[in-house]
């Protein structure tokens, strides 16, 4: 194919998948001088794709949304719409970069040669026959990696041999939401309830991170997880529970901060692009494909903790990260910042 200068990308959900997909644009435009993209995402992500410089048009669907009620999806017009703004160009290429029957069918709607990941390597295979251009990516790597080479395959460029970049415009973010300086935030909401670490946990670390000098800011996304912030804000000395914020806001207040605690959940990983030294906590899942990627992120499973008796704990599975385990994991990354900080201010 000639060199390609706009290319759609279809990747909808969820938000670390959104996330992870931002590297392979980073490594395309350095191939592909003038390389402009548009990014088909679900509208609760929307924000995120126009983080990256080489993003034009960012078209929101609802799939999760319309598929509730087809037939007001219709009476709307929204679907129309969506048909007409993916319509309106004739892209060089067309990467589906999910591997479902959702975004195949979507990418077909666009125009341009598609691309996408071959029956061997798509999370639904039946997904590969929509693409005129199937591409073969092994499993066992990180997925970071895995749509790196899907777009090096597609777009026809030698891949980097060098780590992911994400490259986000930090410009994008609001600054100085936060007073109360310096500060560690705490992402302790996820959807899995096995993935939460315990409550009791979340407030012991508070007080050594508070017992270091530093502030806990706390987010939250729904009412439960506002609840928790509170309670978790209750065992601190030095908390700050943020109000309702927009992702952009969140990505602001995470920008600033001395360093992050995060459950498996889709702001770790946000956490992770805006290159914010981590502390990420694994119970039922694994980091190995589809942990926090980025320089400065530490990762926790259950086969690193020590053994023996433990605290009652909800979900039990954690009961061995331990918020001792988890503060020595967290303390030489905030030690180390302050004392970058304390240089550069000499």
């Amino acid at each position: 194919m000639t060199q390609p200068k706009h290319v759609l990308v279809v990747k909808t959900s969820s938000m670390g998948d959104v996330i992870h997909t931002l590297p392979a644009l980073t490594d395309a435009t350095a191939a592909i001088p003038g390389l402009r993209f548009d990014w088909v995402v679900e509208e609760s992500f929307s924000e995120i794709p126009a983080w990256h410089p080489a993003v034009d048009q960012v078209i929101p669907v609802a799939v999760r949304r319309w598929r509730k009620s087809l037939i007001q999806t219709w009476k709307s017009g929204e679907w129309q719409q969506f048909k007409k703004r993916i319509g309106a160009s004739n892209y060089d290429a067309v990467i589906d970069a999910q591997g479902l029957l959702k975004s195949a069918f979507l990418a077909g709607k666009a125009s341009g040669p598609r691309f996408g990941l071959d029956k061997h390597s798509a999370r639904e295979p039946v997904a590969s026959r929509f693409y005129q251009f199937p591409q073969s990516v092994a499993w066992e790597q990180h997925a970071v990696e895995r749509v790196r080479q899907l777009f090096a395959k597609s777009l026809a460029y030698a891949l980097p041999k060098v780590p992911g970049q994400f490259l986000l415009n930090k410009n994008k973010f609001p600054k100085n939401l936060i007073k109360e300086t310096p500060y560690v935030v705490f992402i302790h909401g996820t959807t899995w309830p096995t993935k939460h670490w315990p409550e009791n946990y979340w407030c012991e670390l508070a007080q050594h991170v508070n017992q270091a000098g530093f502030h806990v800011v706390l987010p939250w996304g729904n009412d439960n997880e506002k609840a928790r912030a509170e309670r978790i804000a209750s065992a601190s000395s030095q908390a700050i529970v943020l109000p309702k914020l927009s992702l952009a806001e969140v990505a602001g207040v995470i920008c600033e901060a001395q360093a992050a605690v995060a459950v498996d959940t889709g702001l770790g990983h946000l956490t992770a692009a805006l290159e914010i030294p981590a502390v990420s906590l694994y119970g039922p899942t694994s980091p190995v494909k589809v942990g926090a990627y980025g320089t400065g992120q530490k990762h926790l499973t259950l086969e690193q903790c020590p053994t023996g008796d433990f605290p009652v704990t909800d979900p039990e599975i954690f009961a061995p990260m331990t918020p001792t385990f988890v503060w020595q994991a967290l303390e030489p990354k905030i030690t180390q910042l302050q004392t970058v900080h304390n240089n550069e201010a000499v």
